[in-house]
């Protein structure tokens, strides 16, 4: 589990178009961010994420308990979660309460060392390549209403190098529900 920050804005910026033409009112102007919190599961490396505009403990909590009634759906019962030692997972009490309640254990990654929780680095790497920047968008709400049907895509079609090729949809076993 980790979060990304993306910028607001009302119009496309230089990331994406390449023109570093601002006005005054647009350089004062300050939009914020908002962050994407994404939870990746290890094996089949099916994605949930959500837009929000705070990396907040409540905010966190509530995340991760429609992340996991999110997976609990598609048959997916996590064991552990490892995130950073951000202070809104390390300190969070709530949130170390819905983990106790639901059985998991929480990992944390040595400080500084980001690839200890390399599926989810490399998530934010593809969603900011392929979702974030990778399509001009009129504004960040626009942007905002393209995440589900990206998520979807990237969860059910998009072909995964690591899964020879396949969705990470194709690696949940019994989607159906018939090997009972």
């Amino acid at each position: 589990m980790d979060t990304k920050r993306y910028a607001r804005f009302l119009r496309p910026g230089h990331a994406v178009t390449g023109v570093r033409d601002k006005t005054f009112a647009e350089k004062r102007a300050r939009w914020g961010s908002e962050y994407a919190h994404t939870i990746v599961d290890d094996h089949s490396r099916l994605a949930y994420s959500e837009l929000h505009p705070d990396q907040r403990a409540d905010t966190v909590t509530a995340f991760v308990g429609r992340a996991l009634d999110w997976f609990s759906a598609l048959g997916v019962q996590p064991r552990r979660i490892m995130t950073d030692n951000a202070w809104a997972y390390t300190r969070n009490r709530s949130l170390a309460r819905l983990l106790a309640q639901h059985g998991i254990r929480h990992l944390r990654i040595r400080p500084h060392t980001p690839r200890t929780n390399g599926k989810v680095e490399r998530f934010h790497q593809t969603m900011s390549r392929e979702w974030a920047y990778g399509v001009t968008y009129r504004d960040h709400h626009a942007r905002d209403r393209a995440l589900p049907y990206w998520l979807d895509h990237y969860n059910q079609r998009r072909p995964h190098s690591s899964l020879h090729g396949r969705p990470p949809l194709s690696r949940v076993h019994n989607l159906c529900g018939q090997d009972n």
